[in-house]
């Protein structure tokens, strides 16, 4: 039996050697080498069944049909190559480097980072420079450093998203909009400021074609001695040139913001229509005083666009909801 044993062994360790060359050296002339080191009349499935003549009767019937078993795997696995490879020769020869290539399919930038950018470039060639700010917001920040207290009927305009986050000292929601970075930035930095903040907004609402609860809003801030409602007014007339056009009429009408005085928003004459697509003024006493500023020594203005309302008019979008949806049929009409 040891001397069988040992024969089975032989028969596994030659299968998986020749498994294992066949694999690495699988080239024609390769195939070839490999037939004959374990298939040819001298190879060595020939060599291990030359013990045939020398077991017994019993031996030869547990060896032999393992020995036959043994010489049909190898086989099989010479032609299985040997096919793949006829096949994959056949492939190359039929290539033609003449043909032209394929086009790859690629992806564009979001609408939405399309139009931020080209909003905040339109700002950046002004001088502003480009900041961004936390989504998750705190009471103060929100509402109070802006001149809307907690009883001030003005905050009935935000729809908040409050957070199960409070603690002793703050409240903790969602920003309704990006003007909470007006009170950061200043606490942060002396004057003079002219800083954009591109950033994600969430109101508590329902939505339509024209309302979603998560939007996007870039904040505009300038902050120095002496500014006037004259250098807003032309920095927004500059925005608007850049973003639709050197001819593009637009208008100012008064509005009320807590965080600014006097309010305004600014709507250009867009198809016949007056469409309003920001709201600014300047930066208000409190806020100011609010952050440790001497509003008597300095002033400034702020303005809030919506992105998302200003590529709506660009590129003739109905549906506030296609923002969102990621129909690759909406996407893909956009170019970087």
């Amino acid at each position: 039996m040891k001397n069988t044993e040992s024969i089975l062994k032989n028969i596994e360790n030659l299968k998986k050697s020749a498994s294992d060359e066949i694999s690495i050296n699988s080239q024609k002339s390769d195939l070839e080498d490999w037939r004959i080191k374990f298939l040819g009349r001298n190879g060595e499935l020939s060599s291990l069944m030359k013990v045939m003549k020398d077991i017994s009767p019993d031996e030869k019937r547990i060896i032999g049909p393992k020995l036959n078993q043994l010489k049909n795997d190898l086989n099989d696995l010479f032609q299985s190559f040997q096919l793949n490879n006829s096949q994959t020769q056949k492939h190359a020869d039929n290539f033609d480097i003449t043909l032209p290539g394929r086009n790859i399919s690629h992806g564009t930038l979001h609408p939405t980072t399309l139009i931020i950018r080209e909003i905040c470039d339109a700002f950046r060639s002004m001088g502003f420079q480009i900041h961004e700010g936390n989504e998750i917001e705190t009471e103060k920040y929100n509402f109070d450093l802006l001149n809307i207290p907690d009883d001030h009927p003005a905050r009935d305009q935000w729809d908040t998203i409050w957070l199960n986050l409070t603690n002793n000292e703050n409240n903790y929601l969602l920003r309704t909009h990006t003007s909470p970075m007006q009170a950061r930035i200043m606490e942060k930095n002396n004057p003079p400021i002219r800083v954009v903040v591109p950033g994600k907004c969430y109101r508590y609402e329902a939505t339509d074609s024209t309302h979603e609860w998560e939007f996007h809003q870039i904040e505009g801030l300038a902050i120095d001695k002496n500014i006037s409602f004259s250098e807003l007014k032309g920095t927004l007339y500059q925005m608007s040139r850049k973003i639709f056009g050197s001819d593009q009429q637009v208008r100012f009408r008064c509005d009320f913001f807590p965080f600014v005085e006097p309010g305004v928003d600014m709507s250009i004459l867009w198809e016949g229509r007056w469409i309003e697509i920001l709201g600014a003024g300047m930066v208000h006493p409190k806020v100011l005083t609010g952050v440790g500023y001497d509003p008597n020594e300095y002033s400034g203005f702020a303005f809030g666009i919506g992105p998302e309302r200003v590529s709506m008019l660009k590129n003739k979008i109905k549906d506030i909801r296609n923002f969102h949806a990621n129909d690759l049929r909406f996407l893909s009409q956009f170019v970087n």
